[in-house]
């Protein structure tokens, strides 16, 4: 795992024990999943229109928004990025028919 992911993994779960006044990692988190949820389709959707609008720099800004606020999703669950990267792995070769037949048989 990267660096920077490892790192962000360990800050998010620290963020857990933090006020919520004080963080806004720990405000998520005391907010409840609906909340992430919500943050994080927003962040989904400010990534797509990035995407229409061609323009790299505001792509990679949104992109990395998206990225951030799934992390924050998978520290709330207890989930290692690790564990997606390992599914990426996994994949990693497969076509995409292969892999959605793939889960479709278990």
């Amino acid at each position: 795992m990267s660096d920077i992911l490892k790192k962000l993994h360990q800050v998010l779960n620290e963020r857990k024990q933090a006020d919520p006044d004080s963080s806004y990692v720990a405000s998520l988190y005391a907010a409840g999943t609906d909340k992430i949820l919500k943050k994080l389709g927003e962040e989904a959707t400010e990534t797509v229109i990035a995407g229409k609008g061609g323009k790299r720099e505001e792509i990679i800004y949104e992109t990395a928004d998206l990225w951030f606020h799934s992390l924050v999703l998978l520290a709330h669950n207890d989930i290692d990025p690790q564990l997606i990267l390992d599914e990426l792995d996994r994949r990693f070769g497969l076509s995409g028919h292969e892999e959605k037949a793939s889960r479709s048989k278990t």
